[in-house]
C-alpha cells in the first residue's frame, strides 16, 4: 500500500476522535462501506486517482455518494479532499476498520490454502487462533491454488507460511547454496 504510513496516521485520528465523541461504532459502518465500494468501483478509483479531475468535482461526488454517512466520515472525506490525499480514501478507510476492531478486541485471521477450508477445520484454526491471541477472531479464506498445499495464516502484521510451496522454496534456496 502506497501511502500506508498516512493512512495509519489519518485512521488513527478519525478513531480517536469518533471515540471521543461515542461514534466509534457508527463510522466503522460508514468506512466498512467506503471501503466495499472502492473496492467494488473500479471508476470510483480512476476518479480517485486521477490528477486530471478536479478536487471540487471529486468532493462533489463523494458526498453524493456518502451522503448518509455520520458527520465525523463526512469531515474526513472533506479533509482528505482539502489535502489532497484523496486516493488514501479506501486506504484510510481500511486501517479505521483495523484499529477499531483491535479496539474492540476483535481481530481478522486471513487463512490462504490451496482449497477452500472445511468447516471442521475453520473451527480448529478459529479456536487455536483466538487461545493465541487472547481476542475473538473472524477468520477469511483465500483460496490460492499457486501454494500447492498446506496453508498461509496471517493474523494482523503476524505471517506463519505452512505452504508446500514455501517448503520448496526453502528446499531449493538450500540446495542452490551447497
Amino acid at each position: 500500500m502506497a501511502g500506508s504510513r498516512a493512512a495509519i496516521r489519518y485512521a488513527k485520528a478519525i478513531l480517536a476522535l469518533a471515540q471521543e465523541q461515542n461514534a466509534g461504532e457508527a463510522v466503522a459502518k460508514d468506512m466498512d462501506g467506503i471501503v466495499k465500494t472502492v473496492a467494488g468501483s473500479k471508476e470510483l478509483r480512476v476518479v480517485l486517482n486521477s490528477p486530471i479531475v478536479k478536487q471540487e468535482l471529486k468532493k462533489a461526488a463523494l458526498q453524493d455518494i456518502f451522503k448518509n454517512g455520520h458527520s465525523i466520515t463526512e469531515e474526513f472525506i472533506n479533509i482528505l479532499i482539502d489535502n489532497k490525499r484523496v486516493k488514501l480514501l479506501g486506504d484510510v478507510a481500511a486501517q479505521y476498520g483495523i484499529l477499531y476492531d483491535a479496539s474492540q478486541g476483535k481481530e481478522k485471521a486471513v487463512v490462504t490454502t490451496a482449497v477452500p477450508l472445511t468447516d471442521v477445520l475453520r473451527d480448529k484454526v478459529l479456536q487455536k487462533v483466538k487461545d493465541l491471541t487472547g481476542n475473538q477472531v473472524t477468520i477469511e479464506n483465500k483460496i490460492d491454488e499457486s501454494i500447492i498445499g498446506g496453508f498461509i495464516l496471517r493474523v494482523g502484521d503476524l505471517q506463519y507460511n505452512a505452504s508446500i510451496a514455501n517448503q520448496l522454496n526453502t528446499l531449493k534456496r538450500t540446495f542452490s547454496q551447497n
